[in-house]
């Protein structure tokens, strides 16, 4: 994989869940305990991902949660440095990264904002509940409060945010329905991607896709494989734990990795 990353001309970086969860990230177990052991015994909670559905009787204990699950998924860095790692691979090449990950753990390992395109949302932006408009809003400054303030699984209510148009409640900017909102940052970025696609169609890409499970292979496992089907210069790339596989029809431009991201990174660099 190594030879593929010197001989390419670019590399696109298509990451997944997998990648956040080989750098440390578990939304279960003991990590989950360490932070969430109140909500587990009193609501029966059992790993994060599910705590972000439980229907909470009130907002207090609702962003009590969630600025919990903010502060540890996305304003802290991963306990493991595989994101630095792979920046290390790439940040001589001419890159860009698509991702379904929320935590921004790309940007805290010093990846180019401008390079980057978070297809889902952003676990450090707030929107309208409604939503009565597209825009978003940074939490960081109040997430922060929440997270010294609350007491007894509860935030203090005046730190409950609302919309500053329509006094709803503000929600996580999460792509979970078709009340996902998409700012003007989010189109720009997606501007950008799209610029690379176009930029790099006949050119010797590495396809990198770290982590990518089928929850939604429609954003970046199938336009890979279709993207190095069509040019003979492109190789595809995928180090998934499990769920490491390609088409036939682009096997001889391909390598598939069975084992975690973490080890497969370190033994590249």
């Amino acid at each position: 994989m190594k030879q593929l990353i010197e001989k390419a001309d670019a590399v696109l970086v298509g990451a997944g869940a997998g990648l956040s969860a080989s750098a440390g990230l578990t939304y279960s177990g003991e990590r989950f305990e360490r932070y969430f052991s109140d909500f587990q015994k009193k609501y029966g909670i059992q790993d994060m991902y599910s705590g972000g559905f439980y229907p909470f009787e009130t907002l207090e204990e609702y962003w009590a949660w969630w600025s919990r699950h903010i502060m540890v998924n996305r304003y802290e860095r991963a306990p493991k440095p595989v994101y630095d790692d792979l920046l290390k691979l790439v940040e001589n090449k001419d890159y860009f990264v698509l991702t379904t990950n929320v935590d921004h753990q790309f940007q805290l390992a010093g990846f180019d904002k401008k390079r980057l395109f978070y297809t889902q949302g952003d676990y450090g932006l707030w929107q309208c509940s409604k939503p009565c408009h597209q825009g978003t809003y940074d939490n960081e400054a109040v997430v922060r409060q929440m997270w010294t303030e609350q007491r007894d699984m509860r935030v203090p209510s005046e730190l409950i945010p609302r919309c500053p148009r329509c006094g709803r409640p503000m929600t996580m900017n999460l792509r979970a329905d078709d009340t996902f909102a998409q700012d003007e940052g989010w189109y720009a970025a997606a501007q950008r991607y799209e610029d690379f696609i176009l930029g790099h169609k006949d050119c010797a890409v590495l396809y990198l896709e770290l982590g990518v499970g089928m929850n939604t292979p429609v954003i970046i496992k199938y336009p890979f494989w279709a993207y190095t089907r069509k040019n003979p210069k492109a190789a595809y790339a995928c180090v998934n734990l499990g769920q490491a596989m390609c088409p036939k029809r682009i096997q001889r431009q391909s390598i598939c990795v069975d084992g975690d991201i973490e080890q497969v990174v370190k033994g590249i660099i």
